[in-house]
């Protein structure tokens, strides 16, 4: 039996393009995936829930975090800390088990530095005046954070090329279809199966018989 490590899978975009929403809708139908959550020092909006959507942490928990080297990704993002907790993301994969990070651009250019084996998913509006409309249509910000979070959708949008897979959000169910299609194709990559057939090769009890 090939012992599998877990898929690292990040799912990143601009703000307002629908990356909690896509994820949420992913876990309904793929429940084998493990959700590794973001710590964040941004105030929870309404219906989130600490510990369960985020950790919500203080600016001062967030940079003790960072000290001790606690993260396995950070970045300040309009004037709030986000980042992942490595400890639970490198156990799940160890196990054997596919983890799921939904994270900022920032964030997720900082895994791929440190993490190359993940496979990176860039999620895409539709159209830049659609993604104005999702973010207005929250009603959770003011109109300069509004005008800020469209200024930097556009720098993220160019940072696109730094991704295995784009997917452009235009139908919620249509982009989940395509994530999962990502997962079973990178499941069944050469490199992968040779990695994990090498090893057993390499094991002193395999042997080749001929049968006559």
């Amino acid at each position: 039996m090939i012992d599998e490590k877990g898929i690292l899978f990040v799912l990143s975009g601009p703000s307002g393009v629908g990356k909690g929403t896509v994820r949420e809708r992913l876990f309904e139908v793929e429940e084998q995936l493990k959700y590794s959550i973001s710590a964040t020092t941004r105030n929870k909006r309404p219906g989130e829930v600490h510990g369960s959507d985020y950790y919500f942490k203080t600016h001062n928990e967030f940079e003790k975090m960072i000290e001790n080297d606690e993260l396995l990704e950070h970045a300040k993002y309009v004037d709030n800390y986000y980042g992942t907790p490595k400890d639970y993301v490198q156990s799940e994969l160890d196990a054997g088990n596919d983890v799921f990070l939904e994270i900022e651009v920032q964030g997720a250019l900082q895994v791929k530095e440190n993490f190359s084996e993940g496979v990176f998913i860039f999620l895409f509006p539709p159209s830049l005046e659609e993604l104005k409309k999702r973010i207005v249509n929250r009603g959770t910000e003011s109109e300069e954070l509004v005008q800020n979070r469209l200024n930097e959708a556009q720098k993220e949008i160019e940072m696109m090329h730094n991704y295995d897979y784009v997917v452009v959000n235009d139908n919620v169910d249509y982009a989940v279809q395509k994530i999962k299609s990502i997962i079973v194709s990178e499941h069944c990559k050469r490199e992968r199966i040779e990695k994990q057939y090498n090893n057993i090769i390499k094991d002193d009890d395999f042997n080749v018989r001929t049968i006559n």
